[in-house]
């Protein structure tokens, strides 16, 4: 089953959201920073800075999202995205997704417990 990500964009002046999603983060990301779809939206308004990713390990869950979002009034997107992003950094670039520096037994632990978790979920 295939990942998905829901995402929205802002452009410079955080006053223009777009919400999407995708199989792949970072290739979309860069679309919107290089204006792929001319005329689109996020074309016209400069949606260029990813501020806000939620990760689903399926895409219909994604799907979901977004429409959830969408839904949402401007006042509750912007609830949200300070409630994970209050600093309102890039999330997302086209080299990546922008990890949070951590510790080095900080990131073993985290580690180790993505594995325990991945290997209870097969069995």
């Amino acid at each position: 089953m295939t990942s998905g990500f829901t995402y929205i964009m802002t452009n410079k002046y955080h006053n223009v959201l777009y919400t999407g999603c995708t199989t792949d983060i970072v290739r979309r990301v860069s679309q919107h920073k290089n204006h792929f779809y001319k005329g689109s939206f996020s074309d016209k308004y400069n949606c260029e800075y990813c501020v806000y990713m939620e990760e689903f390990s399926d895409y219909k869950s994604a799907i979901n999202r977004e429409n959830q979002i969408k839904n949402m009034s401007k006042k509750e997107k912007l609830d949200l995205i300070r409630a994970k992003n209050p600093e309102w950094k890039e999330l997302v670039t086209e080299k990546g997704i922008v990890r949070a520096k951590e510790p080095w037994e900080q990131q073993v632990k985290r580690v180790i417990s993505e594995i325990k978790k991945e290997m209870t979920s097969h069995k």
